[in-house]
């Protein structure tokens, strides 16, 4: 993808809480532009990941750079260059969108417009209405102004569009969509196969504080992993067969009872991975 060195780079990460392992030896790179998803169950290692990646949490063991520093050593410039949101906001309600998202521009040093960041998230009708009056989806918006606010090179987006409707996520797509086309590198976890699907160039699978799969969001799993299943009953027996060649198993096969052809879809494959826990060739 380029020749530059990686946003993000991981290496043998861990985190120990006394006697319990969050994270085991993960290792990754984000390369500039990129939006790389982080996949995995609760309790998988995602969001520790995502802190000491964001200088909130110590790492144990392990190598960690973030726009090529230490992110347990970052200062305040390179805090700048960051953006974050969070699962969910503690800031205060008692102010309208317009102030909250002017005094959040105050810290940073080229701070995107706030008029261009209030259209961006479409909140043009409520920029004078107090976030506490904000619906949930309208607020979860404005946590989103705030982390793009700083115009950041890197944006870590932790579930963003939870309690969103099928509407909403649409229009926020499009954001994320557009802050890539601006260049901006994204790190994301969502609990939504589609949504890592459709913004992703990449996505890792976190199982058990492992790293076990990691590559192009089609490519999750290998080749094995997508072989379709032609099942059928025989007698009153169910049977299957896998096969890269479904078509010339039903034409043998000719007009069995229940006939389908399953082809896996991500979430199928998704399940498979976390549920083996086995870490892939490329993820060991």
């Amino acid at each position: 993808m380029t020749t530059s060195a990686p946003v993000v780079s991981v290496r043998d990460l861990r985190k120990t809480y006394g006697g319990v392992t969050a994270l085991d030896g993960v290792s990754f790179d984000i390369e500039r532009g990129e939006t790389f998803a982080l996949l995995g169950p609760n309790g998988a290692g995602k969001s520790t990941t995502i802190e000491i990646l964001e200088g909130y949490r110590d790492r144990t063991g392990g190598e960690a750079t973030v726009l090529g520093v230490d992110p347990g050593k970052g200062g305040l410039d390179w805090k700048a260059k960051l953006g974050i949101v969070l699962q969910s906001s503690g800031e205060s309600g008692n102010v309208t969108v317009r102030e909250q998202l002017t005094h959040f521009a105050g810290y940073y040093p080229n701070p995107r417009s706030v008029d261009e960041v209030i259209a961006a998230v479409g909140l043009e009708d409520k920029q004078k209405t107090l976030i506490r009056k904000l619906s949930g989806g309208q607020r979860r918006r404005v946590d989103v102004a705030l982390g793009i606010i700083g115009k950041p090179e890197l944006l870590f987006l932790d579930e963003p569009t939870t309690g969103f409707d099928p509407e909403a996520r649409r229009q926020f797509w499009e954001l994320i969509a557009r802050l890539k086309h601006e260049g901006t590198t994204i790190l994301l976890t969502t609990h939504y196969l589609d949504e890592a699907a459709h913004l992703g160039d990449r996505a890792g699978v976190i199982a058990g504080g492992r790293l076990i799969d990691i590559g192009d969001i089609d490519e999750l799993g290998g080749p094995d992993a997508r072989v379709p299943v032609v099942r059928w009953r025989e007698n009153g027996v169910p049977r299957e067969e896998r096969t890269t060649t479904p078509g010339a198993v039903v034409a043998r096969l000719g007009e069995p009872d229940d006939l389908q052809v399953i082809r896996p879809s991500l979430e199928d494959i998704y399940l498979t991975l976390v549920s083996t826990g086995t870490p892939s060739e490329d993820a060991s």
